[in-house]
């Protein structure tokens, strides 16, 4: 007979429950009482493991960048053979992540800096590692996808990912505006048509429901 699965640690409960009450909420409005109440904890553990919010804030970053980092390094994109598919399958894969509510695909770390980038330094710190290191994740195909078609631009493969990024995170403040996803899928179709321009391949047709759903998770 096979033993239960243990039950995560009131940790780990808390990091998760930040990751969705945030999300939901906004940093701010999110008090510890609910942290606690979401993850089926006390405040006693809570403060066990944290000596504020801002010390769950940081924490909280850095654990959605170990959760999206394993789904985005497992994610099909990485098959294709021609560096600049993988760049595009990266896009397409973005996409097919918006499902589900507004809090349900948008960005801890994105909604977190834009409210702590000058009142919680520590937390824009773990925020800026979390979109920086993601977006470091696409510097080689980016570089490889230039290799191969002899370009040498005055913009880097740096700048680009960052670029990438930053059409996601407004993608993202453009869904809470509307109360939506469909102009942040708007958003990432025209990031996916740039990126095919930049490097003088012909923009494909893009299906207005986003590719198969291949996701294994939800960011």
């Amino acid at each position: 007979m096979s033993r239960p699965a243990a039950r995560p640690d009131a940790r780990s409960r808390l990091l998760d429950a930040a990751l969705a009450v945030i999300r939901a909420k906004g940093y701010s409005a999110t008090t510890v009482d609910e942290l606690c109440a979401a993850a089926g904890v006390t405040k006693g553990a809570f403060f066990h493991h944290f000596r504020s919010k801002d010390e769950l804030g940081v924490a909280a970053a850095d654990h959605w960048s170990d959760t999206t980092g394993a789904l985005f390094a497992g994610a099909p994109y990485h098959r294709h053979a021609d560096p600049l598919d993988r760049i595009l399958g990266y896009v397409d894969f973005r996409k097919a992540l918006l499902e589900g509510g507004v809090p349900d695909f948008t960005c801890l770390v994105g909604t977190m800096v834009q409210e702590t980038y000058d009142s919680v330094p520590a937390i824009r710190d773990a925020c800026d590692r979390s979109i920086s290191g993601h977006a470091a994740t696409l510097v080689a195909d980016i570089e490889a996808a230039m290799a191969e078609r002899g370009m040498t631009p005055e913009w880097t493969a740096q700048s680009l990912a960052l670029h990438s990024q930053a059409v996601l995170q407004g993608a993202f403040i453009l869904a809470k505006a509307k109360g939506g996803a469909e102009v942040a899928a708007d958003s990432i179709d025209h990031l996916r048509r740039y990126i095919e321009l930049l490097f003088g391949r012909r923009p494909e047709s893009i299906d207005r429901e986003g590719p198969a759903r291949t996701v294994a998770g939800r960011l």
